[in-house]
């Protein structure tokens, strides 16, 4: 009996590792790296990339938007807002 119990025990925990060591990617993971394509993304390409074939659709539509924002000069790469830039344009003479 103490031979099947510690055998039993042994593979459920052998079977817990492998569970545990899964090569998948985190979500996280998954929208970095989609982050990292739509940056990388031509300008004018409103295609979803594969990297972001993952994420869901609110996180991909905030992570669009964030990244628009970031090629209109907007915000930082931080994703704070760079006042200096658009006070700049609001006071620029037409």
């Amino acid at each position: 009996m103490r031979r099947t119990t510690t055998v039993l025990l042994t593979g459920l925990l052998a079977l817990a590792g492998v569970a545990g060591c899964s090569d998948g990617k985190s979500y996280e993971e998954i929208t970095a790296d989609c982050a990292a394509a739509l940056k990388d993304q031509a300008a004018g390409d409103n295609s979803k990339p594969e990297a972001c074939e993952g994420v869901k659709d609110d996180d991909y539509k905030v992570l669009r938007l964030s990244q628009g924002l970031k090629d209109a000069g907007a915000v930082d790469e931080s994703g704070n807002p760079d006042l200096d830039g658009l006070l700049d344009d609001a006071t620029a003479t037409p």
